[in-house]
C-alpha cells in the first residue's frame, strides 16, 4: 500500500469524528453537574444558565445507590453526559430535559407506578366519575349501531 493510500479504518475515523463533531453543537450543554445529597437529586447548570433537577431515584440504575456512589458523577468532557462509573449508569442532558431516564422497559415501570399512587384528589376524581357512570365502555368489535337504522 502507498503512503498516500485512504484505508477503511482512516474512512471510519473520519466519519467518527465528524459525528462527534456535529453532536457537540447539538442539544444542551451542560456546565456542571453535582449531587444534592439532602435532597436526593442531580442538579445540572447548563451553559444558558438553566439548571436541570432530577431525583435520582427516577434514574435507572441510581435507584438504591448510595450517597458516596452517586456523589462520585462525572461531567462528560463536551457536556453532553453525565456519568457514574463505578455504577455503569450515564444519561445525555437532553434525554434528562426529555424526561428520558432509562430504557423503554424502566420508563414503561415507571408509568406504571404512577398509575398506582393513591392520593386524596386521585380518589375524589375516581368518585366523581363513578357518581357519572364511571369509565365509558368500549366500542365492540364489528362496530356499533346508530340510533335509527335498521338491524
Amino acid at each position: 500500500m502507498a503512503h498516500g493510500d485512504v484505508t477503511e479504518f482512516d474512512r471510519q475515523y473520519a466519519k467518527a469524528v465528524g459525528r462527534g463533531r456535529q453532536r457537540g453543537t447539538m442539544g444542551p450543554t451542560a456546565r456542571s453537574a453535582r449531587y444534592d445529597r439532602a435532597a436526593r437529586r442531580i442538579v445540572i447548570e447548563l451553559v444558558s444558565g438553566a439548571v436541570l433537577m432530577v431525583p435520582v431515584d427516577l434514574l435507572e440504575g441510581l435507584r438504591g445507590a448510595s450517597d458516596g456512589e452517586l456523589s462520585k458523577l462525572e461531567l462528560m468532557p463536551r457536556g453532553l453526559d453525565v456519568h457514574w462509573r463505578r455504577l455503569d449508569a450515564q444519561f445525555t442532558v437532553a434525554g434528562l430535559m426529555k424526561g428520558i431516564f432509562g430504557t423503554r422497559t424502566w420508563m414503561t415501570e415507571l408509568g406504571r407506578a404512577g398509575g398506582k399512587v393513591r392520593s386524596k384528589a386521585k380518589s375524589a376524581a375516581a368518585r366523581a366519575n363513578g357518581r357519572l357512570g364511571g369509565r365509558p365502555r368500549r366500542a365492540q368489535e364489528g362496530g356499533r349501531r346508530r340510533a335509527g337504522t335498521a338491524a
